[in-house]
């Protein structure tokens, strides 16, 4: 499985990101969509999967939960939008990593795009930093990376280059 992750879109995906929809067989979001308009975009792409955000309305609240944790080709992900980066857990997304132990957490909020070893041993913790335009980010990004058979590799940031300059679809 070939997976895109996006966060902080705050309601607008910039065009020079769609041809990388193409490349991947799902498309995850790890909140602060925006205008639920924006999940219905993505969603005429791929499979979404996605959590809400601090900024995100009742629209978008109702589609997505606050967290979720899955398996995908035996690889367990924790995605919630706040949770703060490895040792500095908040207390809430700490309490709930430490009770589902997954392989691989995933966030945004912070709109810094980040790798980096997880808190248990071998797990990982991703932010895909922002791909939308409002935040303090000063370029647009994504991750994009594989999952199969208990394994996740080619990991791959995607720099869309400067916030602002990619002609952003604007959904309000």
């Amino acid at each position: 499985m070939r997976i895109l992750l996006l966060s902080d879109s705050h309601g607008a995906i910039p065009h020079s990101i769609q041809p990388y929809f193409s490349q991947v067989d799902e498309i995850w979001h790890a909140g602060d969509v925006g205008p639920p308009q924006g999940l219905d975009y993505l969603r005429t792409f791929k499979p979404i999967r996605a959590v809400f955000g601090n900024i995100d309305g009742k629209e978008v609240r109702q589609q997505c939960p606050e967290y979720l944790y899955f398996n995908l080709e035996g690889v367990s992900f924790f995605m919630m939008h706040i949770v703060g980066r490895p040792g500095k857990y908040n207390a809430q997304a700490k309490r709930l990593v430490q009770h589902y132990k997954p392989k691989v957490v995933l966030c945004g909020h912070s709109h810094i795009a980040l790798v980096c070893p997880g808190i248990f041993p071998g797990s990982l913790h991703l932010n895909p930093g922002a791909v939308g335009n409002h935040g303090w980010h000063k370029n647009s990004t994504a991750l994009r990376f594989q999952v199969e058979q208990e394994r996740i590799f080619n990991m791959e940031l995607i720099d869309l280059g400067p916030r602002g300059q990619a002609q952003p679809m604007h959904f309000f």
